[in-house]
């Protein structure tokens, strides 16, 4: 157990060691700099408060479009994994959408809606819907029908059955949906903030990369990379070993 847990940290151990090993090789700071160096930049970022305030924002629109992602992807998935009709009409929508890519969403919702907070979001979560709704189709469809027939001879509501024999089912798929998604729409969402925002990661990363600054892109890029490895680790992944529990009892 104790071995498992120090693997993680020995992979990240090992990259940044790789990661020396590449900046000693290039010998140019302004191309690779070494991981210390950008202790004093980012060190200075938290001071100024520019790192906290461009963090929140980006956190603030993650936040968003997972919820609106999730709870309309959840609700499209499980119509329809219930429904073959209904899911032969909405099959070739989602097709489409799975297939749209991401850059040129971001663009038209920015040309239709303009260049504010309700285009950024939407673009993000019509982006991350589809998979959403791929991958709760799936577990929609794997369902125990023993299980519905049950809910029917004990005459449960639509909403009891929902509560307490679909959801249960559906937990391990709606975590993986979670997972994936988280991981997928904050990248999306640094596209968004890089193309039309004011404000975000995304936005600060798009200054600096005119400025030729590599420290402050890394600097940005990996204060954000590791608060998604916070949430992964410490919310999503104890949360999906949670409800994947009754499967292996």
């Amino acid at each position: 157990m104790t071995e498992n847990r120090l693997v993680p940290a020995f992979s990240l151990i090992a990259l940044l060691g790789l990661w020396i090993v590449a900046a000693a090789i290039s010998g140019d700071p302004t191309v690779l700099p070494q991981p210390w160096a950008l202790i004093d930049p980012f060190l200075q970022e938290v001071a100024s408060g520019e790192l906290p305030y461009h963090l929140f924002q980006t956190l603030i629109r993650v936040l968003w479009a997972f919820a609106l992602a999730m709870g309309v992807g959840i609700a499209l998935g499980l119509i329809m994994g219930r429904s073959e009709r209904i899911n032969r009409w909405l099959d070739p929508w989602l097709v489409v959408f799975l297939n749209l890519p991401a850059l040129v969403l971001i663009v038209l919702c920015y040309l239709w809606i303009g260049l504010n907070e309700t285009a950024a979001i939407a673009a993000v979560t019509l982006n991350k819907i589809p998979n959403v709704t791929t991958v709760i189709r799936e577990g929609a469809r794997a369902t125990s029908r023993d299980l519905d027939a049950m809910a029917q001879v004990y005459r449960m509501s639509r909403w009891t059955k929902l509560r307490h024999v679909t959801l249960p089912q559906m937990a391990p798929f709606i975590a993986g949906a979670a997972r994936n998604g988280v991981a997928v729409i904050w990248k999306i969402v640094l596209v968004v903030e890089f193309l039309g925002r004011s404000s975000g990661v995304g936005f600060q990363i798009h200054l600096y990369f005119q400025l030729f600054d590599v420290a402050m892109v890394l600097v940005y890029a990996f204060s954000f990379i590791f608060v998604m490895l916070a949430v992964e680790w410490l919310l999503l992944q104890p949360w999906e070993r949670r409800v994947r529990r009754w499967r292996a009892a």
